[in-house]
């Protein structure tokens, strides 16, 4: 595979062996977890976006700052950690537990909501000779059905649509 979705790839297999080396756990959401999930890739892809303990935030964005990636200075830190690298962008959200030991979001404006009960749990997904931890399929389905309420001055997209097909019926994309 080339251009953007290739280094997107790529770089899918950097952030899997270099946590991996240092025992930082991840696991890919959005659209690239479905592809993963479905064991093809579905539809271009803007980012890479992953979930990470907010703990490891810094020792992973040292890690990454070592092979390249650069944070992006549109979001803060605080808030969630973004990375560059020529055109690849990676995202990684923060997660947390609360005290019931419930993994919630780990920061900003929803910090501290549950999120769905065993969203980490789901087995590794794989594209070709490439895997990588992902979010279950339940958690994926959960989040492209409540993107719209939660973010109502949003508007549904036809790209979400096509993934909550795919989703349901469990199938890679045709074509």
């Amino acid at each position: 595979m080339d251009g953007l979705a290739g280094r997107q790839l790529d770089a899918i297999r950097e952030v899997v062996d270099l946590t991996g080396a240092a025992g930082i756990p991840v696991w890919l959401r959005g659209g690239w977890a479905m592809d993963f999930h479905l064991g093809a890739v579905s539809r271009p892809h803007v980012d890479v976006d992953w979930y990470c303990w907010r703990r490891d935030a810094g020792p992973l964005a040292a890690r990454l700052g070592g092979q390249g990636w650069a944070v992006d200075p549109r979001m803060p830190v605080e808030m969630q950690l973004d990375v560059v690298r020529a055109d690849v962008e990676l995202s990684f959200a923060y997660l947390d537990r609360d005290s019931a030991g419930r993994v919630v979001v780990g920061a900003g404006p929803w910090a501290g909501t549950p999120l769905p009960e065993g969203m980490l749990e789901s087995a590794p997904g794989r594209i070709g000779p490439h895997t990588a931890p992902v979010i279950s399929v339940a958690a994926q389905i959960e989040f492209k059905e409540m993107f719209p309420v939660w973010m109502p001055d949003r508007p549904g997209r036809a790209k979400d649509a096509a993934d909550l097909a795919r989703l349901r019926a469990g199938r890679p994309p045709t074509g």
